[in-house]
């Protein structure tokens, strides 16, 4: 691309025209990677196509943006939309307040082929301070690039597509999800042979797909030290946000497909309108909310913070927000002595202390019941269907089961089934109350007691989230129980969250430091649980990946066989 100092816009224009008129996707792609051989050549051709090439304009009047079209020899009729991605990088580049820059996106076809100019404009009338800014892009040409599109949005594809340019020297530079064209870009800056004038490159995906840009984002934040640092730092400032969000009940006021105002969202939920409005940017960067227009709408992740939709993670916000973010302060007096910070702090452990106040314990076991997206596949795990297609109705027997929302869960998947759930007497009313509610209540009995207390006689057993919650010692005394209870049939489901053999990132390893934080505990690896359950005169038998980065481990009595195969050890 030729450059001179300050050219117009109406030239650079013009020469974007030509530039995507006389490329296509096979002549291009060598000139944009030369090191790509001809079968790679071959599979980039067949997975994207040159869709466009952008620039970004300044035009003083939307009157002029369509004249500049007109002269550029392009459709003045394009249709023009908010373009979140271009005006945040803006607000980021210059220091500005992302609500004072209004930028559109335009896509007018290029005459003669399919592909159209990407053309970005932020409207600049004379004499506005945005006159500076201007000079500077159009000097520096930031938002010039070209773009692939990926025809087949699939993740597998896309993650091969990154890594192809990553090896052939492309690197990680930004992206985003725009909301108003329901589409995922990732940016790109071209290698350094590349010799098409352009210095980034845009993978423009349909739909959205947060996996893939999370880690494209993750890759081009580890180019950025600081800046990486200076985020990690602040994530305490993103709990508390989430928390102030679901506190103020946020979500509850709106929704994935109407746009609220501020003014009318701070009268909704009773808050100061102007700080209102900062919160609101906040969550915007977080994926919460999303800015729109004079507006905010709420993200399908926001949503999952609303009170009425089921598996609500509201509780979960306020619980990390709240007891648990006090106490986390005190994780240094944690590392230090090895004490837990919960009981350090107010003198007591969490379980008695949650057991006094009502409305903590049941704060408390909402948000357990917040991630019970975990137990959707274990109502089709082979120990409960063999327990419900047996001849005489199998039991289940829920130790420690909370609420019973997942007692509750197999329950209504296997009308054949029936429950005892053990637990502690103030959580055992709750559970019967709920169990009721569900239409469960005929089939369930119920014990109030401890660990030692465990029913025998049951076909199914679980212990969901339970023994993290302890030391090794105390993990051994509660399988022992287990396994004295447990007939020579019976198994034993364990769910949760396991350290990974290799280190690899996972929840689990957040809530290791949490659980020796807040309650004493610890994550385990597979192997390490093995060990326990050999202790108590258990078997590992298998282990299964559940949602939110849980497991589910398969255990029965030492010597026993899984009917229809043959014992066999876990996989970790």
């Amino acid at each position: 691309m030729t450059t001179t100092s300050y050219p117009t816009d109406l030239a650079r224009l013009t020469e974007t025209v030509g530039f995507v008129r006389e490329q296509d996707t096979a002549t291009l792609l060598p000139l944009l990677l030369p090191g790509l051989d001809a079968l790679e050549l071959r599979a980039v051709v067949d997975r994207c196509r040159f869709s466009h090439a952008a620039l970004l304009v300044f035009p003083p009047s939307p009157e002029a943006l369509h004249a500049l079209l007109a002269d550029g020899g392009l459709p003045p009729d394009a249709t023009a939309r908010p373009s979140v991605v271009v005006r945040d990088r803006l607000a980021a580049r210059h220091g500005r307040d992302p609500a004072e820059l209004d930028v559109r996106i335009l896509r007018p076809r290029v005459a003669g082929s399919d592909r159209t100019v990407e053309v970005f404009a932020l409207l600049v009338p004379p004499g506005s301070d945005l006159t500076g800014l201007a000079e500077q892009e159009r000097t520096r040409d930031h938002e010039a690039h070209l773009a692939l599109e990926v025809e087949q949005p699939d993740p597998l594809v896309l993650r091969g597509l990154c890594a192809l340019l990553t090896q052939h020297g492309a690197t990680a530079d930004g992206g985003g999800y725009n909301p108003h064209e329901d589409g995922t870009v990732l940016y790109f800056t071209v290698p350094a042979g590349s010799k098409t004038g352009y210095r980034r490159l845009e993978l423009y995906v349909p739909g959205e797909h947060p996996d893939v840009l999370a880690t494209h984002l993750a890759r081009h934040r580890a180019g950025r030290p600081a800046e990486t640092l200076l985020r990690q730092l602040t994530g305490a400032w993103t709990t508390q946000a989430l928390a102030v969000c679901a506190e103020l009940r946020l979500p509850d006021a709106l929704d994935t497909h109407t746009v609220l105002g501020a003014p009318a969202l701070a009268r909704a939920v009773g808050a100061d309108p102007d700080t209102l409005v900062s919160l609101l940017r906040y969550l915007a960067m977080v994926g919460v909310v999303s800015a729109d227009g004079d507006g905010y709408r709420l993200t399908e992740t926001g949503a999952l913070l609303r009170t009425d939709v089921p598996a609500s993670m509201r509780p979960l916000a306020l619980m990390y927000g709240g007891p648990f973010y006090q106490s986390f302060a005190a994780l240094g007096h944690t590392v230090r002595t090895g004490e837990v910070a919960f009981d350090h702090l107010h003198g007591e452990n969490h379980f008695d202390h949650f057991a006094r106040d009502p409305g903590l314990a049941a704060l408390f076991d909402e948000s357990m019941a917040a991630s019970s997206r975990m137990f959707e596949p274990l109502t089709a795990h082979p120990a409960v269907t063999t327990a419900a297609r047996a001849s005489a109705p199998g039991t289940v027997v829920d130790v420690a089961g909370g609420n019973g929302e997942l007692l509750g869960r197999l329950l209504a998947a296997h009308p054949g089934l029936k429950g005892v759930l053990l637990e502690r007497p103030h959580a055992v009313e709750a559970a019967r109350r709920a169990l009721d509610a569900a239409g469960h209540g005929d089939r369930c009995a119920y014990v109030a007691g401890d660990f030692a207390d465990v029913p025998a006689g049951g076909d199914v057993y679980l212990l969901s989230r339970i023994l993290h919650d302890w030391d090794d010692g105390r993990c051994r005394e509660i399988l022992r129980h287990c396994a004295r209870a447990m007939p020579a049939h019976a198994d034993l489901l364990v769910v949760e969250r396991v350290l990974p053999a290799d280190d690899s990132p996972s929840l689990a390893t957040a809530w290791d430091l949490h659980m020796r934080c807040n309650v004493g505990g610890r994550e385990r690896r597979a192997d390490h649980y093995a060990r326990l359950f050999a202790d108590a005169g258990l078997t590992l038998v298998d282990t299964a990946p559940l949602p939110l980065d849980a497991t589910v481990l398969h255990v029965r009595k030492a010597g026993t066989a899984v009917p229809g195969q043959a014992t066999r050890p876990g996989r970790s």
